[in-house]
């Protein structure tokens, strides 16, 4: 069954602004259908052009970029409610790879149809530059943690960031959350080695603040690891929905 827009779960979600009937009724015009990908599924692949952006409906995932040599720089991890593929609508082909890394559903757009969809629907092309602003912004602080947070700082930092973006999602039970990532990926996204990062999660560990093992986060002590990680703990700002 294809998720209506007027019946959205992610539009239930304090994290994303409202919507008005006009918007959603605009957006469904534009959707074009659903598609359900496997963890380990590529669903856009650098250097490729993609004919569709999706959003996130459920299921967590990866983007990264690949150096020739093999290396990897991870840019973020992608959570429900993420739009992909808007960088391939403008620029015609993608610089980075989407991968799911838990079983994930997306909500399907045609790519050719995007300025048409804008033209009709005037008030989502400023969403659209809010979310491409906020990926910058994004983008910048993940800069400022690889160059200047220590090690410690900077794996508290992303722990943090991915906590209160679950916690928004409603995806925390209890003190726990499904979280499908290996510490590879964790590391490549903070220019560390492996090495480093287990041992400053196993000081977490030991110091009882957060434990990630068996593809659970659990965070025991949030103020203590943002702390760490000079961040706040306040709930990330409403963001809009495509």
């Amino acid at each position: 069954m294809v998720t209506r827009c007027d019946a959205c779960p992610l539009r239930k979600r304090d994290l994303f602004v409202g919507m008005s009937d006009d918007e959603v009724r605009q957006t469904q015009r534009f959707k074009v259908g659903e598609l359900t990908v496997e963890a380990g599924t590529p669903i856009l692949t650098e250097g490729a052009h993609s004919a569709q952006l999706f959003t996130v409906l459920s299921g967590l995932g990866l983007r990264y970029s690949t150096l020739e040599n093999g290396r990897r720089q991870v840019l973020s991890f992608v959570f429900p409610g993420d739009l992909i593929g808007l960088q391939g609508a403008v620029m015609a082909e993608m610089t980075h790879t989407v991968e799911a890394r838990s079983r994930m559903r997306l909500c399907v757009f045609d790519r050719a149809a995007l300025w048409n969809f804008l033209k009709h629907a005037p008030s989502r092309a400023y969403d659209l530059t809010w979310i491409a602003a906020t990926e910058e912004h994004f983008l910048g602080e993940a800069l400022t943690t690889v160059g200047q947070r220590t090690a410690e700082e900077a794996v508290a930092w992303a722990l943090v960031k991915v906590w209160k973006r679950a916690r928004a999602l409603l995806l925390i039970d209890g003190s726990a959350m499904n979280l499908p990532f290996k510490q590879q990926d964790l590391a490549d996204a903070l220019g560390l080695s492996l090495v480093h990062t287990n041992k400053t999660l196993a000081k977490f560990r030991e110091r009882q603040i957060a434990t990630w093992r068996d593809g659970q986060l659990s965070v025991t002590d949030l103020d203590t690891l943002a702390a760490i990680g000079m961040v706040g703990t306040d709930d990330p700002p409403p963001r809009p929905l495509l």
